[in-house]
């Protein structure tokens, strides 16, 4: 904490002790706000959050931010923050997963931005259109301002692919050619696998096959399930398929990642996000390349939004105020070029997406970054389960999902029992 006088002992001092009989009028300086703030993934977003905290601490020396409890993973983020919300002991901002900022606006751990977004003006102006606004407005309350968005793309090795006899310019446009594509790179052997489709973790990947066929989560009244349908079906078969004609391999944690780096994997599916550390980590090893994922429902056919959404729970009106003027920075057109140049997430900002003089030059520069940017008309919210057990669903859907994987159940099984648990975890109606 910086102090707001000079002693009376060190006023003396500066004018060489004679200082009898005159007033030196105390030098006031501005108070510095302290306030902490959390994330995950920091291996995706470190770099981006602190090109962020360093601009935004040159324009507001008067406020010090300090990251705390960085976490591995969304999931384990929301769980920090539930288990700190018990304690009272949060940090004043958080960045979320977008489909958990329900949660915490159902709970109250999330205040409502709306009367300091009203102090602004019109949030327009500012970059915050409707569509973006709406990915952070659940039950009336806007719980949080998007700072990063997302959607699945394809990672290819176009090394691997001309050696396995395929063109690296024609991708394939369905999974039923990726599939034929991965199992022509395995054929090559030598510890080569074909393809790896990033299942486990949470149900973001499962929505990219759920909205992909046109499926959607629960009704739309959210009094029961809908993914027990063709279109859920249609997407853990597909899983299936994966592994049985596609042969791909049940990578635990980051070992995909590290597979592919090394040029041992042909295709990988994954965010978009990850453009920038993947590309750092290939290095010279091969040549990478990025495409859109492959369209499964032509006019149906969608993707989830995933991504991050910064939210403050702070109730202290000094910090409350210091955190919002860190998350609006945050999530600017100045905040949301930082995030996209050192990570590979989609804009979130409406300025920043329009005016060319951010982002326009970095996208023709940087081809590896426009996968996702060619998908955005598809894109629609990741969805947020309702009540109180939100994480618990999501962790059925993974655990049933890993069956598949390790071939233990039939994907007709797996629905089944899927839809079974996630109904009696969802309110009733």
């Amino acid at each position: 904490m910086i102090s707001t006088t000079l002693s009376r002992r060190k006023t003396l001092a500066l004018m060489g002790g004679t200082a009898a009989g005159l007033y030196m009028p105390a030098i006031a300086r501005a108070a510095t706000v302290e306030i902490t703030a959390h994330y995950s993934m920091p291996a995706i977003f470190q770099e981006a959050q602190e090109a962020v905290l360093a601009a935004f601490s040159a324009k507001h020396p008067d406020i010090k931010v300090s990251y705390v409890n960085p976490t591995p993973t969304y999931e384990d983020g929301a769980q920090l923050l539930l288990r700190n919300a018990a304690i009272n002991q949060m940090p004043d901002v958080s960045f979320q997963g977008l489909n958990r900022l329900r949660m915490f606006a159902e709970r109250g751990i999330a205040i409502d931005l709306a009367p300091l977004l009203a102090g602004l003006g019109d949030p327009a102006q500012y970059g915050y259109s409707k569509p973006i606004l709406g990915l952070g407005f659940h039950g009336g309350v806007q719980c949080g301002l998007p700072f990063a968005t997302s959607n699945p793309i394809s990672y290819y090795n176009a090394n691997l692919f001309r050696q396995a006899g395929l063109d690296p310019e024609a991708f394939p446009k369905d999974w039923d050619g990726v599939i034929a594509h991965a199992a022509k790179i395995r054929s090559m052997g030598a510890g080569v696998d074909g393809m790896f489709f990033r299942w486990p973790g949470d149900d973001w990947m499962f929505s990219a096959l759920l909205y992909g066929h046109g499926g959607r989560m629960l009704t739309e009244d959210e009094s029961d399930v809908a993914f027990n349908g063709p279109e859920g079906l249609a997407a853990l078969t597909l899983l299936d398929r994966f592994v049985k004609e596609g042969g791909m391999p049940n990578y635990a944690g980051t070992a995909d990642l590290q597979a592919f780096a090394a040029g041992q994997l042909g295709m990988m599916f994954r965010t978009t996000a990850q453009v920038r550390s993947i590309s750092n980590s290939v290095g010279s090893n091969f040549e990478l390349r990025t495409t859109t994922l492959p369209v499964i429902d032509p006019v149906k056919g969608r993707l989830p939004t995933g991504g991050a959404g910064a939210m403050i729970t702070t109730t202290d009106p000094a910090k409350q105020e210091a955190a919002f003027k860190f998350v609006q920075f945050a999530t600017s057109a100045e905040g949301t070029t930082l995030m996209v140049k050192n990570t590979g997430y989609v804009p979130c900002n409406q300025i920043a997406i329009d005016d060319p003089s951010y982002l326009g030059s970095f996208y023709a520069e940087n081809p590896l970054f426009q996968a996702a940017t060619k998908q955005v008309h598809l894109m629609q919210p990741w969805y947020a389960f309702p009540g109180q057990n939100s994480v618990r669903v999501t962790q059925v859907m993974v655990d049933n999902m890993a069956r598949i994987i390790e071939q233990k159940a039939t994907p007709e099984q797996v629905l089944a029992d899927m839809a079974d648990e996630v109904r009696r975890l969802i309110p009733r109606a």
